[in-house]
């Protein structure tokens, strides 16, 4: 049971968050709950969603990548809410069921490159406290990365300690869609949705 209840669309009064709110509805077949909570304070979703955009949505970093870096962040810090969003994502942006599960094998599977192995494997040490990260695995990553993707790679995986701290500490209620999502792709590693699952689960 979540700590706050989100906010029905009916009464977000700020027309751009409300069509902000609706894109989100057609790209990943729900609004979130996380910001349909946040919106109790207008600036901070709107700083939130513009962070989001830039992170997640611009740069050259495959974004197939980021999400997949942004769900081996979600899995280091044990946040199962953004663990099943993420893997919704990862599926929109071309990652297969196959490919998702196996993010825990990611550094002997051949479903990953090279290039996408050190990006995740920088997550999965950067998301852990205290952080894991050391200078090997910046080596890693020049190796495949400028010094502007770096920075892409770095604020998907900052961004997800924002979402996951949010959301494992409002106890955040998981969209029907994303519980489908991550049983599907991520049931097959133990996967459940623990205090975020729906009331009618």
């Amino acid at each position: 049971m979540p700590h706050l209840d989100p906010v029905p669309l009916s009464q977000v009064e700020d027309s751009d968050i409300r069509e902000r709110f609706e894109h989100y509805r057609k790209t990943r077949g729900f609004t979130p709950n996380s910001i349909m909570t946040m919106v109790r304070r207008p600036n901070i979703v709107r700083a939130f969603m513009a962070l989001n955009q830039a992170v997640l949505y611009e740069g050259t970093v495959p974004q197939e990548t980021k999400m997949l870096v942004s769900l081996a962040a979600s899995y280091a810090s044990g946040c199962l809410y953004c663990q099943s969003h993420m893997a919704n994502l990862s599926s929109i942006y071309t990652a297969s069921d196959e490919k998702i599960a196996a993010l825990w094998n990611f550094e002997s599977s051949d479903l990953f490159s090279p290039a996408e192995r050190a990006a995740i494997g920088l997550a999965f040490k950067a998301a852990r406290q205290p952080n894991e990260a050391v200078q090997a695995d910046f080596d890693e990553l020049k190796q495949h990365y400028d010094d502007a993707e770096i920075v892409e790679i770095v604020a998907s995986i900052a961004l997800f300690g924002y979402l996951n701290r949010w959301n494992d500490t409002m106890a955040t209620t998981l969209e029907p869609l994303a519980v489908e999502v991550a049983g599907r792709a991520l049931g097959q590693v133990g996967w459940e949705a623990g205090k975020h699952a729906p009331s009618d689960a």
